[in-house]
């Protein structure tokens, strides 16, 4: 009798096990059904955000890190700093340079006023011969006349030519002397101007150390999460190494999905969407179709498909859809970059 009753349970139980599971499979048969019917969908998707590298601009030693691995960082929040000693060297040269090159100005500007003032001596030195040229001009015309009336000797007439020869001569040195010193002047004022360059090479040269020295503190350029450690203290790096990347906060997020080629011939700009994420399963995100890729992603691969050849397969290809969210900064905090997705894009 009690085995009679047990297989009338079992039997019951099993019974109505099969007409909940058959239940569940038919709702579950119903809902993808109307999904599919109402939706186009695919589960090529990720969450996508910029990753911003934080490169070194100069080379160097690592002296020290002050992030670690996932760490959140605000903008202007130190992450690490490189040996300055090597920098602070070569600041320390391109100074002494500047400085040997302004040296050269005060040194400069006396060579100058010592040049002026013989100007000035040497002018003098022409009006005195010019004077006495012009005397003995008038002495010599005054004997060349008296030697024509024979009022006196020739010997007499050839000494004050002589005389007006020599006058002459002395003008022209002290005018050629005259204007070497201005032409020296003038090589004076050229070589101002050379030294002023040279100071603007030595002054950019020594702003480009201190600028070096200013990059050996590296920060961060905005508020965001800092991803994956990959440098260590002591490490030698290069100038544009990346040390880190860094997840800009104030940036959207959006969906990445790839449909197949057949799902998006009404696919249209600001087409709603609804997006199930793996990793909040029992949230619903929303967003709209923001752009579509114009061309299918396997022609971004290194090396594209190439279909003229003899032996031909066709496999439908997946377009790319970047796809806006439009929840609450909230709400799409809980969502980082590289989550999968699932995307329902509702049919026209």
């Amino acid at each position: 009798m009690n085995k009679n009753r047990t297989d009338k349970i079992v039997v019951t139980l099993t019974k109505w096990s099969g007409i909940s599971l058959f239940t569940a499979v038919l709702i579950w048969g119903t809902v993808y059904f109307l999904k599919g019917y109402r939706y186009e969908q695919t589960n090529d998707a990720q969450i996508d955000a910029y990753l911003s590298p934080v490169n070194a601009k100069v080379g160097g030693y690592i002296s020290k890190i002050y992030y670690k691995e996932n760490q959140q960082v605000h903008k202007g929040d130190t992450l690490v700093v490189i040996e300055r000693d090597e920098y602070g060297l070569k600041r320390n040269a391109a100074s002494a340079e500047l400085m040997s090159a302004q040296a050269k100005l005060p040194i400069l500007a006396a060579g100058e006023e010592t040049q002026t003032k013989s100007i000035e001596v040497i002018k003098a030195q022409l009006s005195g011969t010019k004077a006495k040229l012009n005397q003995q001009q008038r002495e010599f015309d005054r004997y060349k006349n008296l030697l024509a009336d024979e009022s006196i000797t020739q010997q007499k007439f050839e000494n004050v030519s002589m005389s007006l020869a020599i006058s002459q001569a002395d003008y022209d040195q002290t005018k050629a002397s005259l204007q070497v010193a201005v032409s020296r002047l003038n090589d004076l004022s050229a070589q101002r101007n050379a030294i002023a360059a040279e100071i603007k090479i030595k002054e950019a040269l020594l702003e480009r150390q201190e600028l070096d020295i200013k990059y050996t503190i590296i920060t961060a350029p905005f508020d965001g999460q800092i991803g994956k450690k990959t440098i260590q203290e002591g490490q030698l790096i290069q100038p544009g190494q990346t040390l880190a990347f860094l997840v800009n906060k104030a940036e959207e997020k959006w969906v990445m999905a790839n449909f197949k080629e057949t799902q998006i011939g009404h696919f249209k700009i600001g087409q709603p969407v609804s997006i199930e994420v793996d990793a909040c399963p029992n949230d619903q995100f929303s967003g709209v179709i923001e752009s579509l890729s114009p061309t299918t992603g396997s022609r971004y691969s290194l090396l594209p498909p190439d279909n003229a050849t003899g032996n031909f397969v066709k496999i439908i290809q997946r377009i790319p859809v970047r796809i806006k969210l439009t929840d609450t900064p909230e709400k799409l905090a809980r969502l980082s970059a590289g989550m999968n997705a699932n995307v329902y894009v509702l049919k026209d």
